[in-house]
């Protein structure tokens, strides 16, 4: 008979102990809740694991942690009451696309902190006969000459130059050629050949000049020409000429630099 009276104390305590953690585990804790826990024997480890484990870490003031002291709480859980687990940091949000700078397809230069667009002007092509020794599979391709009103183009800017360029959907930027324009007293012109091959006649002077660039978004590029001689200039978009045959009309954007 006093067996079966052990053995009921036994499982009477089992019940307590069981229902103390469930409470622990499913309620917040509180200062009533971890005194049972102090008092039940949980080990400390088990104690500071649920302490860490709360989604919400308790706040307890100067009294309830003496009060808590008081009923046996050991440093360990006390310590773990003032400093629970930090919070782990929320993932980072991944990088947005770089803004465009600009809103508008077409080629700019730099301002300040702004960028200004280079309105581009007419181009006017014609045939201008036969290139000496310019071949390309047999077939001799007859040089373009291009002209442009005006001795001087209607932006003027100063070294160092940056330039802007957004290009169209499908485009590429070495699709644009940087090109010197020759000076005269009412025009600019140039020579190139029909094909995109610019005519390199007339001593070391090339029309064609090369340029770096850097992709700062999508389809948009900076052009740094940095101390570039005094002069005219021009970039050429792709899709200029718009006849190889007859007198026609394209568009080039058009910069004087200053010396």
């Amino acid at each position: 008979m006093k067996g079966l009276k052990v053995i009921a104390g036994f499982g009477f305590l089992f019940l307590f102990l069981f229902a103390s953690c469930a409470y622990c585990q499913d309620a917040p804790l509180t200062k009533d809740s971890i005194v049972q826990m102090v008092k039940a024997g949980l080990p400390e480890d088990v104690i500071i694991s649920k302490i860490k484990a709360q989604a919400n870490p308790p706040n307890f003031s100067a009294d309830d942690l003496i009060s808590l002291k008081a009923a046996g709480a050991s440093d360990g859980v006390l310590r773990a009451l003032v400093s629970p687990a930090p919070k782990p940091d929320p993932p980072a949000a991944s990088a947005a696309p770089a803004a465009k700078p600009v809103s508008e397809i077409g080629v700019y230069y730099k301002l300040g902190d702004d960028w200004k667009p280079l309105d581009p002007e007419p181009v006017h092509w014609k045939s201008g006969g036969v290139g000496k020794g310019l071949l390309t599979d047999g077939i001799v391709k007859p040089d373009l000459n291009a002209n442009l009103n005006g001795q001087h183009s209607g932006n003027r800017l100063r070294t160092p130059v940056e330039i802007l360029i957004y290009v169209p959907e499908g485009v590429g930027i070495t699709e644009y050629e940087l090109v010197r324009l020759h000076e005269h007293k009412k025009s600019r012109e140039f020579r190139m050949v029909t094909g995109g091959v610019f005519h390199k006649s007339g001593g070391p002077t090339r029309d064609l000049l090369p340029f770096d660039n850097k992709k700062i978004a999508d389809r948009t590029y900076v052009v740094k020409l940095g101390m570039i001689d005094g002069g005219e200039y021009g970039f050429l978009p792709p899709g200029a000429v718009v006849s190889q045959s007859i007198a026609s009309v394209g568009r080039m954007y058009t910069f004087s630099v200053l010396e």
